[in-house]
């Protein structure tokens, strides 16, 4: 069942559990934009095929704020807000180990190998920027505030592995902590924790704050 965070006529967010795809792939697997449809066609009993936009994604291990268009104006105007990045995007990560400072400014240029779905730091990428804030430490293992002003693929788990810091869980990007979903699938400690955009047709500003998961690890110390 769905987590909806907000719904109107033109706007539907959801709280995205770890593990679960944004949009389908060659696995065949379930995805949030199908679920998606299935929950507003048999909420409004519409016959035939429902419109849902996807205007922005969540890497599948990811948790937390995703926002759904339900009409192609509401996805034309959310799309351009994410592309020109005036949509504020906040994220909550338990990382291992601690950064040197308390809070910061890290700016790091990403460049993706499509073939393997890796990303890593090169002069050659794209510009990658983010703000961040320690909340708390745990043991070994610190929560920490990142709130990017760019959107690239993976790029808050390459930022903050680069540093030493891998989120726990991403043992793609140099973690030793396993970390599962509730389903038992391996998920990240990375959570979409808040969005904050333009109404597609109204002059208001939205935030939508997505709780944390009952998968979100507590403490964890370092085996």
């Amino acid at each position: 069942m769905l987590d909806i965070l907000l719904e109107d006529n033109h706007c539907l967010a959801v709280n995205k559990p770890a593990g679960l795809l944004a949009q389908g792939d060659e696995t065949g697997d379930p995805c949030l934009l199908d679920l998606a449809r299935d929950y507003l066609k048999a909420k409004y009993a519409k016959p035939g095929n429902v419109f849902v936009g996807l205007v922005h994604r969540l890497d599948r291990p990811t948790s937390g704020v995703v926002l759904l268009a339900r009409t192609s104006k509401g996805a034309d105007r959310l799309s351009r807000q994410f592309r020109e990045g005036t949509i504020r995007k906040i994220y909550w990560a338990v990382v291992e180990g601690t950064p040197d400072a308390k809070s910061g400014e890290w700016h790091d240029r990403l460049l993706k190998d499509e073939s393997r779905n890796v990303v890593h730091v090169d002069v050659r990428g794209q510009e990658a920027h983010l703000t961040y804030q320690v909340i708390e430490q745990r043991g070994t293992t610190s929560l920490i505030e990142l709130i990017p002003t760019t959107g690239r693929s993976h790029q808050l788990r390459v930022q903050l592995a680069s540093r030493g810091l891998p989120i726990v869980g991403d043992l793609k990007y140099g973690a030793k902590t396993v970390l599962l979903a509730i389903d038992r699938r391996p998920r990240v400690a990375l959570h979409a924790r808040e969005l904050t955009f333009d109404h597609p047709t109204r002059a208001e500003s939205l935030t939508v704050t997505a709780p944390l998961p009952r998968d979100w690890p507590g403490p964890v110390e370092r085996p």
